[in-house]
């Protein structure tokens, strides 16, 4: 059993920060990716960032240079850190990692979202 626990989550205004973290737990050998997705009201989820095992990472245009994410891979959490915040960053946020188990099955889990609300 893998779990995946977000917090972080909230309402800001333009301009505001706010940081997600979420903490993989249970039976992991491997973390491959960590990430962060994200889904509007009406539009498909889309990737915000994703670091990898080997600590390069990718991000979405529409957040580069705002958005940071970072990862503890003893505690197996990643973080999104998120500054100048924009209304169209309000959605809900996924957490999203790829692992295998101590089984040696890998698959992909999904959190169970955190909203953030960007609104004056």
């Amino acid at each position: 059993q893998v779990q995946l626990m977000e917090s972080g989550g909230g309402s800001v205004q333009p301009g505001g920060s706010l940081r997600l973290s979420c903490a993989a737990s249970g039976s992991i050998f491997r973390v491959y990716f960590m990430g962060w997705y994200r889904q509007a009201p009406g539009k498909e989820r889309e990737l915000v960032a994703r670091i990898i095992s080997d600590g390069s990472t990718n991000y979405a245009d529409s957040v580069k240079g705002r958005f940071t994410i970072s990862r503890d891979n003893a505690k197996n959490t990643v973080y999104l850190q998120m500054n100048s915040l924009k209304p169209e960053d309000t959605a809900v946020y996924y957490c999203n990692v790829k692992l295998t188990t101590p089984s040696l099955i890998t698959n992909n889990y999904w959190g169970q979202g955190t909203q953030v609300t960007v609104s004056s």
